[in-house]
């Protein structure tokens, strides 16, 4: 057994050996003060170290010490995380409703946290496949609430949406009988556009209030994505089945059944880069066909009727 003498101006704050690697990631930070808290060496309700002794016992700036802490923040692991007095261990951590441990949950209360956790990185970079996107311009209502309020200042954001083409046959939603295929697309359509000029005007609009330098664009498939995937920074894949039901619409005082999807009740799993190597794969081979598809088959989006 070795015994090691550590500096105590170099001692981890829980007692480990501070690593001597290359500069970590804010992430990395993350994945290891997530662990901390999980394990119970970081226990509910106890106060963090300061930023400062974070930044020296990982060996990093105190930026990617803020951005690990406001991940955990959105993950409702910590509380109080400011730029002043140390953050707190959340009281009940074992509820988070993110990170790699943590149970798929619905979109709604998935994904805004995971979108607002992208937004602390100094160039933020999200891909997304998906039928409308409702979910997406609803979870990227957090970090315009959070940029607006000044905790978060992306210097770049680059968001990039494959939808179904307007000129396909959808296979969902449709019918159930054959009646209403018109009335059917053309409200798909409709909600496609209107959520997608909400994105991209809500997106832009941080250009001339914030003078952040943001790109937005659309592309259209030529086929009816079956599930909906989200892609965070190059290092997290979001993933959803669209699980389809039956349901009434009414048109003209007449009742319409269909079959149709709601996404926003999609059950969402995360897959970081990491030490694991199915998840790490896992976004790996995401991002390759997302690529694959925006530079193959799709084709110039124009959010109108």
């Amino acid at each position: 057994m070795y015994c090691f003498v550590v500096d105590p101006e170099h001692a981890s704050v829980s007692g480990r050996k501070r690593s001597q690697r290359p500069q970590r990631t804010h992430h990395e930070v993350a994945d290891e003060l997530r662990a901390r808290i999980r394990s119970g060496a970081l226990r509910p309700g106890e106060r963090m170290p300061t930023q400062a002794q974070l930044a020296q016992e990982f060996g990093v700036e105190r930026g990617a010490v803020r951005q690990a802490l406001r991940v955990l923040q959105s993950e409702r692991l910590l509380t109080n995380v400011s730029k002043g007095s140390p953050a707190t261990v959340a009281p009940d951590p074992d509820r988070a409703l993110t990170g790699p441990e943590a149970p798929p949950l619905p979109t709604t209360v998935a994904l805004a946290p995971r979108i607002a956790a992208a937004f602390a990185a100094e160039h933020v970079e999200i891909d997304a496949v998906c039928l409308t996107s409702i979910s997406l311009t609803l979870a990227i209502g957090e970090p315009l609430r959070q940029i607006h309020a000044g905790r978060l200042k992306p210097a770049k954001v680059d968001v990039r949406v494959l939808l179904p083409s307007r000129h396909i046959d959808l296979a969902f939603p449709v019918p159930v009988e054959g009646r209403g295929d018109d009335w059917v697309h053309d409200r798909w359509l409709a909600m496609r556009n209107a959520q997608g000029q909400v994105l991209r005007h809500n997106l832009l609009a941080l250009r001339a209030t914030h003078g952040i330098d943001v790109r937005v664009t659309f592309r259209a498939l030529p086929f009816t994505p079956p599930v909906k995937l989200y892609l965070l920074n190059n290092t997290e894949a979001l993933f959803a089945y669209y699980t389809l039901m039956r349901r009434e619409a009414e048109i003209d005082h007449e009742h319409l059944e269909m079959y149709d999807a709601q996404g926003t009740r999609s059950m969402l799993f995360s897959f970081q880069q990491g030490p694991g190597l199915r998840d790490t794969t896992f976004v790996e081979q995401s991002h390759l066909w997302f690529n694959a598809l925006w530079e193959t088959i799709s084709s110039e989006l124009v959010l109108t009727s």
